[in-house]
């Protein structure tokens, strides 16, 4: 059989039994559930969105049973014996079922009203997680999978590509160590877990203060001083990012935004510096335990760059190339201070200060009033005719569909030129008690091919908290919230635009690092007036759309001091990357020694230590901090040289949905965007950017 017949073939099988597992293995109790709300059926989509929390623990119970099930007859395949058919195709086929069961069984945990069902759902949540961890370390089944892998037949890009996750997948969880070994690795990551939460522990438990007068905290708005607690003539200031920001954004006196710096950089201090100085050393015996040199080659494989040098080069190379706009800027505000404070040496307590300073001289516009321009339903639906132009969609509404709340939306999404039916998308927008407290997007189910040729589409929720509708007048969003939904909904767009033939490859379940490069991108439409003003409308008068200025002075704000607000970045980004792929560094010395090359010679506050308290460091973003900026790199080329131009151009909307949203997973990122730029991404577009747009 030709390896792309033999493809097609899983797939179909895989998406086939899929759906006929759905309709004949599910707990008859959710089936029955379902079929007494009587609502409108979605074709193509088979996740649940409604369960009770004992349909949940039912459903959750289901997925563990059959996946092993399904493990268990791979593992039972004789090794000569194995073939496409019984090792491929069962578990294609799992991932296929098992997606949209496993999304309606945590989504309630972050939507449903019902505290009751939230539990149930974070308890499903916790054990389909352990389950998941168990079956990724079952030997007996990687050892068929690796058994078929190097039998090296071609069985086509797609289903090679599959297979070599699979594997990879298990070797990452320690498959192939010896029994004394993988006990030492879940010790190890059991020490990490345990240490991850007491550096967070050590942030959250801090309850220091300041006692400052109000002289001291001169340029301070009242609504700031109103709220704070008294003692001895003085005020009380927590040493929280809430209250410390503000200081050093608003704070006339320079030796109050210094004193704050100390305070703030000095909180849990040398515990959390003990703690990360131990999280790092037990990371990097974690991954040689896996055969990697270094905790950061294992974190950064998979993902676009492969190898944490890689990211060291791209650091150093965007620090190096920020210098002269940096440069330019710190000069700017060295000036300013000149002028406020006389001869005083610039330290890092005085940025904040001076970029708010030099945004009040160089932007003519106040982010507080230009919020009366976008209420929540005109922004939604200026949002939604702006990705339907650009991308050659169209959006209907289904006003009978299941959902979890009376003020969920639901919209199929079609191809506007072959009214292809793509996916589905609920949005979920306003705010309510219990529900998850931020915009994010949650996805319910995966595209995948089906036996008769027609797909399984993806599905996606957008969740948010914007306010809600006050005596008929539509709610207002803050400036940053409309940027925050349309890069959501980005994500939306890219989950559903999606082709891949696989479950797996589906979903934004990609390179880590290029999920958000297309939502990254697609915020520049935030910033220009085209789109702007679609999105917007007098509060009073929705036919008054915000005016060009307005637009310019947004991006204008966007982009002044791009330069120095980058240097920080890398610099934490830099330290991160080098803490994990380096043995015995020491944190403190490091980070004095990188501060005043990276930040144009600012010294590192005397007595704080940054490491303390910059969780990502410590956990959800360990080795891996890079990869927004890597993203932005990536997302600045795409913009520059397929959209600035024309930003509504249908033409290239539909040839990046197709090029470079398509494909999913199915192929290297990295060779998606060098497929459709005709080239391997610059860094440059973004430097010059920075450095066009700053000052």
């Amino acid at each position: 059989m030709e390896p792309r017949r033999r493809e097609r073939r899983v797939i179909a099988v895989a998406g086939a039994a899929a759906l006929v597992a759905v309709g004949l293995n599910i707990a008859f109790s959710v089936v029955a559930a379902h079929r007494r709300r009587k609502r409108r059926e979605l074709p193509g989509f088979t996740a649940q969105v409604n369960l009770s929390a004992a349909e949940i623990k039912k459903l959750a119970d289901h997925i563990i049973a059959k996946a092993k099930e399904t493990y268990d007859s791979v593992a039972a395949v004789p090794l000569d014996k194995v073939s496409f058919e019984n090792v491929v195709v069962p578990l294609a086929e799992l991932d296929a079922l098992q997606f949209p069961l496993v999304q309606a069984c945590v989504l309630p945990r972050m939507v449903s009203p019902s505290e009751d069902v939230r539990k149930a759902s974070a308890d499903a949540e916790k054990r389909l997680d352990s389950h998941f961890v168990l079956r990724r370390q079952r030997e007996d089944v990687y050892r068929v999978i690796k058994e078929f892998a190097e039998k090296g037949e071609r069985i086509g890009p797609e289903a090679t590509r599959f297979l070599e996750c699979l594997v990879k997948e298990f070797e990452r969880n320690g498959v192939k160590l010896s029994q004394s070994k993988r006990k030492e690795m879940e010790k190890l990551k059991s020490h990490i877990d345990e240490l991850n939460l007491r550096y967070l522990q050590n942030l959250s438990d801090f309850t220091k203060f300041l006692l400052l007068s109000e002289d001291e905290l001169a340029g301070m708005p009242f609504e700031f001083l109103k709220d704070l607690e008294k003692a001895d003539g003085k005020v009380k200031v927590p040493l929280t990012s809430y209250h410390a920001t503000p200081i050093l954004e608003h704070c006339k006196v320079g030796s109050t935004r210094k004193q704050i710096a100390v305070a703030y950089g000095q909180k849990s201090g040398k515990d959390n510096l003990g703690i990360l100085e131990n999280l790092v050393q037990l990371r990097h015996k974690f991954a040689r335990l896996l055969g990697y040199a270094n905790y950061a080659d294992f974190a950064v494989e998979p993902r676009m760059p492969k190898k944490s040098r890689k990211v060291l080069e791209f650091l150093e190379e965007m620090s190096e190339q920020l210098d002269d706009v940096a440069n330019r800027e710190l000069s700017v505000l060295k000036d300013l201070k000149m002028k406020e404070e006389g001869d005083a040496q610039f330290g890092m307590e005085d940025l904040l200060y001076y970029i708010k300073r030099a945004e009040e001289f160089k932007v003519d516009i106040d982010i507080g009033e230009i919020k009366k321009y976008f209420p929540v339903s005109l922004v939604i639906s200026g949002m939604l005719k702006m990705f339907q132009d650009l991308f050659a969609l169209r959006f209907d509404e289904i006003k009978d569909a299941e959902v979890w709340h009376d003020t969920v939306r639901v919209f199929s999404v079609w191809d506007a030129s072959s009214s292809d039916l793509l996916g589905y998308f609920f949005l979920d927008v306003f705010a309510r008690e219990g529900k998850y407290a931020h915009t994010c997007v949650v996805t319910l189910q995966n595209g995948c091919l089906c036996s008769n040729g027609t797909r399984k589409v993806p599905a996606a929720v957008l969740l948010s908290q914007c306010p809600k509708e006050f005596d008929g007048n539509s709610a207002l969003l803050r400036f940053p919230e409309v940027v925050r939904i349309f890069h959501e909904f980005s994500h939306v767009v890219h989950h559903i635009s999606n082709r891949a033939s696989f479950s797996r490859f589906s979903s934004l379940r990609l390179e880590g690092d290029f999920a958000e490069i297309p939502s990254l991108l697609l915020e520049n439409w935030c910033y220009e007036s085209i789109s702007l003003k679609m999105m917007s409308g007098f509060h009073q008068d929705i036919t008054k759309s915000i005016t060009s200025d307005a637009c310019q002075s947004l991006k204008r704000r966007r982009d002044l001091f791009a330069g120095l607000k980058m240097k920080q970045e890398i610099l934490l980004c830099l330290v991160d990357q080098i803490i994990h792929s380096s043995e015995n560094v020491d944190i403190d010395a490091l980070i004095k020694e990188l501060h005043p090359k990276v930040m144009l010679g600012i010294p590192l506050l005397e007595g704080t230590s940054p490491a303390s308290c910059f969780p990502r460091i410590a956990i959800g973003y360990d080795a891996v901090c890079y990869s927004y900026i890597w993203s932005e790199v990536f997302a600045a080329d795409l913009f520059v040289s397929k959209f600035k131009d024309d930003l509504l151009n249908q033409h290239a909307g539909l040839r990046f949905r197709n090029k470079v949203l398509a494909p999913g997973g199915s192929r290297d990122s990295l060779d998606i965007i060098s497929d459709y730029l005709g080239r391997e991404p610059s860094l440059q577009p973004f430097i010059q950017s920075k450095t066009r747009n700053s000052l």
